[in-house]
């Protein structure tokens, strides 16, 4: 889809930041776009009932409400609605879940509206990099975060030791084992 097709598009953008609304409403009209912007899921539902959109940008995390339960809810006023979910607290769970209940895309802010474009349109490339991902263990997380605090605490083991809340022999005995492999 170019730009020009998406001129007659009617776009519905919920995000409850007021600021984040308003720029990426105003870049996203400068696109062409027919923005309706919305701060949370019953003012969107109502103006998309109005007015039915044909895409959809959500808001993960909405004041007191989850995004998520909007997607099923604008699916049923348009089947052919395109969403694209965005948050800033992106996982693999919330982003199957969206995906499940109906987005063609996850995005993780920041994002530019050249993105969000490219997401609607069907253009985004995703990162297959996320197929070959395996969680760290807990053991090398525990590891990870030690050594991350130690680090934070210029090596000073019983300073480390409290911002860790443990006992100071314990630590010791945990920075004495050679690291968990990856």
């Amino acid at each position: 889809m170019t730009e020009q097709n998406m001129t007659e598009n009617r776009l519905l953008m919920v995000d409850d930041d007021p600021v984040f609304l308003h720029v990426l409403s105003k870049a996203m009209s400068k696109r062409g776009f027919d923005v309706m912007a919305s701060a949370g899921i019953s003012d969107a539902l109502t103006r998309a009932r109005k007015t039915i959109p044909d895409m959809a940008v959500v808001d993960l995390k909405l004041e007191g409400e989850s995004g998520l339960d909007l997607i099923p809810l604008l699916i049923e006023i348009n089947p052919e609605m395109k969403i694209v979910v965005l948050t800033g607290y992106s996982s693999i769970a919330t982003a199957v879940t969206a995906i499940k209940r109906g987005a063609a895309e996850y995005l993780s802010k920041p994002v530019t509206a050249g993105d969000v474009v490219k997401a609607l349109s069907g253009e985004w490339q995703r990162d297959d990099s996320l197929e070959d991902y395996s969680p760290m263990s807990v053991e090398r997380m525990e590891w990870e975060h030690i050594q991350k605090v130690l680090k934070e605490n210029d090596g000073n083991v019983s300073a480390t030791a409290r911002s860790l809340g443990m006992y100071r022999r314990t630590l010791q005995r945990k920075l004495a084992k050679k690291p968990v492999a990856e």
